[in-house]
């Protein structure tokens, strides 16, 4: 039986971990139930803002937390001539193709940031700041982890927001929901196809910059933490932002409370968690039947 202290890591680390892999992965959740388009170049985007922040940081001198913006934003804009040159090509093909092209995007950026960057893992200086341990109460944990949940709950109240109480999200949902009535009373589902697309490649990118830290940075961040983002998008639900931040929270804490407890047992916990609950929920835990 772990102690209280134990219990408290565990859930305070396996959170700061969920909300690293929701801010990836709710971008990814929005875009595929959005276009239905199977974007395994998703990681892709997140590792360009890991190496664009350590970029930043190193070579330009620029503070931690701008260059964690400014990875967002040149990310999220310069995915969108990816968007109508490649990817709009491929909304009505079968999802082979969507897969052939994707992954294949995500091998060449593998190439190309180990051309410029090298295989080795990198790592940023953080700030005085963020550095050291925090006391909560019953003990202290990571500054920097509290700082990742403090990012992770800000960006869910205004993703909440933006989704469930502006124009902008009641259009978002109406194509998921129903992509052909959503054009039929006028909604220009091709830029908002581009626009979701942008937005998810940006939080993408700042969950990589975030990441740096957590996960580490490789050349194989594209592929490597793939499967863990698509995971979480398959227990959520497509499309759902209650579903990916749920599924995070569960799969986090339950992936690191595994490793701690049963080190030897690896990733098999987090696995199991996720097919159980797939079995009962095929479409997720809030997707749709």
């Amino acid at each position: 039986m772990p102690s209280f202290a134990a219990i408290i890591s565990i859930l305070f680390d396996g959170l700061a971990y969920a909300m690293v892999l929701f801010i990836i992965s709710v971008g990814l959740s929005i875009t595929m139930g959005l276009m239905g388009f199977v974007n395994l170049a998703h990681g892709a985007f997140a590792m360009a803002g890991g190496y664009l922040v350590v970029s930043l940081t190193r070579s330009l001198g620029i503070p931690f937390l701008p260059a964690l913006i400014i990875a967002a934003v040149v990310v999220g804009a310069a995915s969108i001539p990816f968007e109508r040159i490649l990817y709009s090509r491929l909304y009505k093909a079968t999802e082979l193709d969507q897969v052939l092209l994707t992954i294949g995007l995500a091998f060449m950026s593998i190439a190309v940031c180990t051309m410029i960057y090298g295989p080795a893992p990198l790592t940023i200086r953080l700030p005085s700041f963020l550095t050291g341990q925090l006391d909560i109460g019953v003990r202290t944990v990571p500054t920097y982890r509290a700082f990742v949940i403090a990012v992770g709950v800000v960006l869910i109240a205004v993703l909440w927001y933006t989704f469930e109480r502006t124009n902008i999200g009641a259009k978002i949902r109406a194509a998921v929901d129903n992509r052909r009535m959503a054009q039929s009373i006028g909604i220009n589902v091709d830029r908002l196809f581009t626009l979701t697309f942008a937005l998810g490649s940006g939080l993408a990118a700042l969950g990589g910059g975030l990441a740096v830290q957590t996960f580490g940075l490789t050349p194989s961040f594209a592929v490597l933490y793939l499967v863990f983002f698509l995971l979480i998008v398959s227990v959520g639900g497509l499309g759902s932002l209650k579903g990916t931040l749920v599924a995070s929270i569960v799969l986090g804490v339950f992936d690191v409370g595994g490793k701690y407890l049963t080190p030897e047992a690896g990733g098999f916990f987090i696995y199991a968690l996720a097919l159980a609950i797939l079995l009962v929920k095929p479409a997720g835990l809030y997707g749709r039947e």
